[in-house]
């Protein structure tokens, strides 16, 4: 059975950081494009960044330039760098695991996901 289970979340003030990570197992991931996800209350969904098999990354342009994705392959697990939080960046996080290789912004393109953890930012 596949599980991705995220770790790291939790109550930051504005400026700070976390490092979010995502543990996969019941196979491995390191054909597949993996991603991050985040969801507002009251708000849909909405992609925040993914990281190809070969290691290209994309990025919401709302992130860019503060967080950075990366992945371990020996370890099945992919982590969020999450620098200069801003309290808009307040959500439950998701991962995802690809059906394919290549890295995408779109939820369809996943077929795995976490349970999510809370991020919450304090202005």
């Amino acid at each position: 059975q596949v599980q991705l289970v995220e770790s790291g979340g939790g109550l930051v003030q504005a400026g700070g950081s976390l490092r979010l990570s995502c543990a996969a197992s019941g196979r491995s991931f390191s054909g597949n494009a993996m991603g991050w996800f985040r969801q507002a209350p009251g708000k849909e969904r909405e992609f925040v960044a993914a990281i190809s098999w070969n290691g290209n990354t994309y990025y919401a342009d709302s992130v860019k330039g503060r967080f950075t994705i990366s992945r371990d392959n020996a370890k099945n697990t992919v982590y969020l760098q999450m620098n200069s939080l801003k309290p808009e960046d307040t959500a439950i996080y998701y991962c995802a695991g690809g059906r394919t290789g290549v890295g995408s912004s779109r939820l369809y393109e996943y077929e795995h996901w976490g349970q999510g953890t809370q991020v919450t930012v304090s202005s």
